[in-house]
């Protein structure tokens, strides 16, 4: 059974947004996960763990989604600027009900993201806030001129203003962001949106909030109202082992409970097929783009860990979830603009974990290195039947061929014969993530058992490849054609 592939067939380009990172105030995500204060131990910038910094620039993160999550619809703004000793304490109410400190605001966040060389996707407060709030808070990051906010953010350390690339008006309005119906929201949205002005010549690219999973009516009526006025709507979606009310356990799991959270995860593709058809209609242009700005495995929580911190270890399960569910974004890369998988650090499907001064990369972020070759690619299309518990995805950028391949079963080596339109060089690389327990994970304990290592079990000759891929991995081959 062999895959054709398209190399000369022009496909849409993978934009690099679909590695999207999300980084909220929730649990030990900021506080400990990127932030630590200048005081610490732990090395760091103005306050920013640099570890935590290293690795995220390995896989060339290009953009970080803040504050939130439920979070950014009770965030003020104000209250995270100027000295740390006058910035106001608050209960984080959504997340485990803990004191926030606020020592991590807006100065702190574009630091960040300077240290990275990524772009800001920031949220704002639709649910608890003002349009005023909302307006004055988008003139301190990016007004260069003569106003009171630009004033006011230089007074605070700030001279030049930031590059604000994506702001969101509102998180999950439909339930923690206020509890709105679809018609209501649009409105609010038209309103708001408004006040989210251009201060320079880079257009800041407005989100709109789209439906939780399925909710096909609020998908139609915010299009139906509000899609002259956005750039792009948001589709969450989170993949489950079996219900909401019964999150799974991350370890220790059946092996029925591997498949069933595959399943959950490859939803996506419909998810996002369905959504596009109703996108279709107010949009055919494909002018808006989707944003899946949450995704990701939502397990049980670690034991002993506080249940609101939502702290899951993270396995070669996790791995597949991830490649799974980028193919899927590149397939929908026409429509799909952006995604950003929940969460960045210590929080869901994790790319890091902490504990105090140490740090340990996860599964799922050694894909997100394997899958770096896709970014800003063009898709390369592939046709012909797949085996069964095989997925692939392949794009080509400045000559060059990257396939990811994913063998999912839990017990079969699969060979996989693939066919080119033309010979290639035979100048090949290649990686693999693989494990040989289900629940196969990095601890504190030990660090590396699952990592990416070198991969060679392929043969190319001419414009044939076969390659064989053990159960429970994740694989990059790229090709100079």
């Amino acid at each position: 059974m062999t895959i054709n592939v398209s190399t000369n067939k022009k496909g849409p380009m993978i934009s690099k947004y679909i590695y999207g990172q999300f980084a909220e105030h929730l649990g030990r995500c900021i506080y400990e996960g990127v932030w630590v204060g200048e005081d610490s131990a732990i090395p760091n910038d103005k306050g920013i763990r640099l570890d935590v910094v290293e690795a995220l620039k390995q896989i060339n993160v290009p953009v970080v989604r803040w504050p939130g999550g439920c979070f950014a619809d009770e965030y003020h703004w104000k209250d995270g600027i100027g000295p740390n000793e006058n910035r106001k304490t608050m209960v984080n109410t959504h997340w485990g009900g803990i004191v926030e400190n606020n020592h991590f605001g807006t100065h702190e966040f574009f630091h960040l993201l300077e240290l990275l060389d990524a772009d800001a996707y920031v949220n704002g407060n639709v649910g608890s806030g003002t349009v005023q709030e909302m307006q004055e808070w988008v003139e301190y990051m990016t007004f260069e001129g003569e106003s009171p906010m630009a004033k006011l953010r230089k007074e605070n350390g700030s001279v030049k203003a930031w590059d604000l690339k994506f702001f969101g008006v509102g998180n999950e309005s439909w339930g923690c962001g206020g509890n709105m119906r679809p018609d209501y929201y649009a409105d609010l949205y038209r309103r708001y949106q408004t006040y989210v002005r251009d201060y320079t010549k880079e257009h800041v690219y407005k989100i709109a909030c789209g439906p939780n999973i399925d909710d096909y009516n609020w998908m139609e009526q915010v299009m139906k109202i509000a899609a002259p006025f956005m750039d792009g709507i948001s589709l969450h979606h989170y993949a489950l082992a079996d219900v909401w009310e019964d999150k799974r356990p991350a370890t220790g799991f059946p092996e029925k409970e591997w498949y069933s959270l595959i399943d959950s995860a490859k939803k996506m593709d419909e998810l996002i097929t369905k959504h596009s058809t109703i996108m279709d209609k107010y949009d055919p242009e494909k002018r808006v783009g989707l944003i899946v700005d949450e995704w990701g495995s939502w397990l049980d929580v670690e034991k002993g860990t506080n249940p609101g911190f939502l702290y899951q270890q993270n396995t070669i399960r996790d791995a597949m979830v991830a490649s799974l569910t980028l193919n899927i974004f590149h397939r929908h890369a026409d429509r799909v603009q952006m995604a950003n998988i929940a969460q960045m650090v210590n929080v869901l499907q994790a790319m890091l974990l902490t504990e105090g001064e140490k740090m340990i990369k996860t599964p799922t972020y050694h894909v997100f290195d394997l899958y770096k070759h896709h970014q800003d690619a063009t898709f390369v299309d592939t046709y012909g039947e797949t085996q069964e518990n095989i997925d692939l995805t392949v794009s080509k950028k400045n000559g060059q061929i990257a396939i990811s391949l994913c063998n999912y079963d839990t017990k079969e080596t699969k060979t996989i014969d693939l066919s080119f339109e033309k010979e290639l060089s035979g100048e090949t690389e290649g990686w693999i993530v693989v494990a040989d327990e289900m629940d196969a994970h990095n601890s504190f304990e030990e660090t590396d058992k699952v990592n990416v290592v070198a991969f060679s079990d392929y043969e190319l000759n001419g414009k044939k490849m076969a390659v064989t891929l053990p159960p429970m991995s994740v694989s990059t081959i790229l090709i100079k054609e």
